[in-house]
């Protein structure tokens, strides 16, 4: 079976105490896992904030560089890739989808012009025509049309339509992987599920892996075929994501998963109530 991407003891260190010091923090502290080339997937990465997760993420993208260890792409070397053309191939292969989608795109810039820019990119789409083309059917991928967004800037849209058009700029190039961090965080809690509803359609439909980053532990349930729960840059459990997060085993997940407000609201009170009594 063939890997579509491997992490083998993957570690990042960053220096702390200044430019003369010899002391560092580990970030990612010997991550391994694989995503199968043959069988498309979504992939949960969950944490806290500072639990290594978006560090994770930069070295995926290839914005960060191990600091020992190998991150491999379709059997290379991401930290090996040198030279523009082969840089590009790889940046078309992998797409990122950030958390939050004001401020992804420059408030004076419209829309259209980034998904036309990104066909051209890495399409070759060398006139309007073909960029437009190119910009729609990535925009009815996600449930939008180039009609409904040209010509606009991002603050005459909604959260949940610009993390759309944010989808469907990462969808133009006809990525293999898509690493989404924190996509939803700054997004409507009622247009979450939509959110995390079209991963799961470009998983069935487009064949695309999706690293699906997130504190959240309710969607990363809801959406996810496998997951990582990593703490202090370590990963403390892994496997199949219902077994992992119905039952933890490790005392942080628990708690993780202790923080989760059960759907049913009599309920949620109760525990809200609960907290609020032991926190004063």
């Amino acid at each position: 079976m063939t890997d579509l991407l491997r992490l083998d003891h993957v570690t990042k260190l960053f220096p702390v105490g200044g430019f003369f010091s010899r002391r560092s923090m580990k970030a990612v502290d010997d991550v391994n896992f694989a995503l199968s080339a043959d069988k498309p997937e979504i992939f949960a990465i969950v944490g806290e904030s500072g639990s290594g997760k978006s560090t994770l993420a930069k070295m995926m993208l290839g914005n960060e560089v191990p600091s020992s260890g190998q991150l491999s792409f379709d059997g290379t070397d991401v930290a090996a890739i040198r030279g523009r053309a082969a840089r590009e191939a790889f940046m078309a292969k992998v797409q990122p989808v950030f958390q939050n989608p004001f401020e992804a795109f420059n408030p004076l810039t419209k829309l259209d012009e980034y998904l036309f820019a990104t066909a051209h990119r890495f399409l070759g789409a060398s006139n309007r025509g073909a960029r437009e083309a190119a910009a729609d059917a990535a925009l009815q991928r996600v449930g939008l049309s180039l009609s409904e967004v040209r010509g606009r800037y991002s603050h005459e849209l909604s959260g949940g339509q610009l993390q759309r058009i944010a989808v469907a700029r990462a969808l133009i190039p006809n990525p293999k992987l898509i690493v989404a961090d924190e996509p939803v965080s700054m997004v409507d809690a009622s247009l979450r599920m939509s959110i995390v509803n079209l991963f799961r359609e470009l998983r069935d439909e487009l064949k695309v892996s999706i690293i699906y980053i997130t504190h959240d532990l309710a969607t990363a349930y809801y959406i996810s075929d496998r997951v990582i729960i990593m703490q202090k840059g370590k990963v403390i459990e892994s496997g199949d994501a219902r077994t992992v997060l119905e039952h933890p085993t490790q005392p942080y997940s628990i708690a993780l998963k202790g923080a989760v407000l059960p759907p049913d609201p009599a309920a949620a009170s109760a525990i809200i109530r609960q907290r609020q009594v032991v926190a004063g």
